[in-house]
Order: C-alpha cells, then sequence, then structure tokens
C-alpha cells in the first residue's frame, strides 16, 4: 500500500470533474452570456470517437470550440459528446475527460491545462493553466485569448 498522499492524482480526478460539471450545467441551460471554450483534446486516445476524415486531419490531437453553435450534448462520467458543425458539416464527437489536454473560457480568463509526466510518474497528469489554440477548420469566429491566472500542480509536489 501506497504511504504517500498522491495529490496530483486527486487534483487530476477534480478538474475533470469540474469540466463535467461546467459541461452538464451548460447541457442543462446553455451557454451564459458571452462564455465558449476551447477544448483541446488527444485524437488518439482509445475511447475517442470522431469522423475519420477528422481523425486523418487531426492524427493526434484536435483543439474544438463550444460558441455559437453546438448540438446533442450528452454528458457521461467518462466523457461528453457532442454535434459539431465543421464547414456545415455537422459531426459527432465522443470526448474522454481523460483525453483533454486542455480546457478554456477565455470569456472569464480560466482555463487548465493536463499535462504528462513521465519520469519517476507512472504516467500522472497535472492541471495548470494555459490558453489554447484553435482548430483551423472551426466555422466559430474565435475571440483572442487573454492571459489566464496560472494554476500549477508543481507548487504542491516535493
Amino acid at each position: 500500500m501506497d504511504r504517500e498522499i498522491d495529490y496530483g492524482k486527486l487534483m487530476h480526478n477534480a478538474m475533470r470533474g469540474l469540466i463535467s460539471e461546467v459541461l452538464a450545467q451548460v447541457r442543462d441551460h446553455g451557454l451564459p452570456g458571452t462564455h465558449h471554450f476551447f477544448i483541446t483534446f488527444d485524437t488518439t486516445h482509445p475511447d475517442s470517437r470522431l469522423a475519420d476524415w477528422l481523425k486523418d486531419r487531426y492524427p493526434t490531437e484536435m483543439t474544438v470550440v463550444m460558441q455559437h453553435w453546438f448540438d446533442d450534448l450528452d454528458v457521461g462520467p467518462e466523457g461528453f459528446g457532442i454535434t459539431l458543425n465543421f464547414g456545415d458539416a455537422p459531426e459527432r464527437l465522443f470526448i474522454p475527460f481523460d483525453a483533454i489536454k486542455t480546457f478554456v473560457d477565455p470569456s472569464v480568463e480560466f482555463g487548465l491545462r493536463f499535462e504528462s509526466h513521465d519520469e519517476d510518474e507512472d504516467d500522472e497528469d497535472t492541471a495548470g493553466v494555459e490558453p489554447a489554440g484553435i482548430a483551423e477548420d472551426v466555422e466559430e469566429e474565435p475571440e483572442e485569448p487573454r492571459d489566464a491566472e496560472i494554476v500549477s500542480l508543481d507548487s504542491f509536489r516535493k
């Protein structure tokens, strides 16, 4: 039995839970005010589901924008499904919470970044903050991300 508290893993789980809760609120009530999200995820994650042509175009990661138009938002315990518009072609995606690399709401300067640390930490992820970029095919006109307050787990590590 491990004799240490794994704060990094606990924070990782809490931040993914926060994303799940935010998306559930958007599912139930819509996006309030000027809120919108840039979500970057790992397209190679075994549970990511996206059209073959999107996987071909974004073989490792993809950033989607939830802003003006999205449909059929479904939030579950492992991830969320959503239909987004890519050049007037609606496509259904499933994004596992474990595949999310960044989650940013530039309207309130909030963001999370999940990093993998391989050295001495068996695939443990940590959360920090950094604005994400935008996939070139997204139809919505994104706002320029502003600097966000940085929250890093590294300050809590030994």
